[in-house]
């Protein structure tokens, strides 16, 4: 670990130990920590270093190294917690819509909630905690993200279709899909109209694993 309280940080030395180390994005208090600096001093190296364009501001006390950006995903993890990807952004991922997606879609527990990041809009919207499940650790750049499963990613998208919040998508791909493992999902939800949304889907969608 490298100390640097009784020195001068040194920016290019926080760049190397933090590449070393796999810290993609870091709050002030975990900077502090690692480097075993003051608050005051973090707070400033911070600050300037920011408006250096040496550190990215991804939202209020969290960074990133501008020189090596973390991933869209990583950066979906890390701004608001809990959360996983899901909805259209893993929908368009796996070729179940065709359209590709500019926003960054999580679903998470707590209240619903948009950042802007990067030049990309992460938006977060929210479910039941019993239906918070369905989703899979998987290794981008080194770190682990968390990401839903093909099917819960298309159960959540059709759990807020059946809250009048989104629209049915009418070009949805389910070929590779599981009808019988969304279906166990939907149950998450308590919601009669959620299951029969996807027999509806499933029913437009000709030879799909049932």
């Amino acid at each position: 670990m490298l100390s640097l309280s009784k020195q001068k940080i040194q920016p290019l030395a926080v760049a190397d130990t933090l590449q070393e180390k796999g810290i993609a994005v870091f709050t002030l208090q975990e900077f502090s920590r690692f480097f075993k600096t003051s608050p005051r001093q973090t707070r400033y190296f911070l600050e300037t270093y920011t408006k250096r364009s040496f550190l990215v501001r991804l939202k209020k006390n969290l960074y990133a190294l501008k020189m090596k950006l973390p991933s869209e995903e990583i950066v979906a993890n890390a701004l608001y917690k809990p959360s996983y990807l899901s909805l259209e952004y893993v929908l368009s991922r796996h070729g179940i819509i065709p359209e590709s997606t500019y926003s960054i879609t999580s679903v998470t527990t707590r209240a619903t909630a948009d950042f802007s990041a990067l030049g990309k809009e992460f938006l977060y919207r929210k479910i039941k905690a019993a239906a918070y499940t369905g989703y899979l650790p998987e290794k981008i750049d080194g770190k682990t993200i968390f990401i839903a499963e093909p099917e819960k990613a298309l159960t959540d998208y059709l759990y807020f279709v059946s809250l009048g919040r989104k629209t049915l998508n009418n070009r949805l791909d389910v070929s590779r899909l599981n009808k019988k493992k969304a279906l166990v999902y939907a149950k998450l939800y308590q919601r009669k109209n959620l299951k029969e949304l996807i027999e509806q889907v499933w029913a437009m969608a000709p030879a799909v694993i049932k």
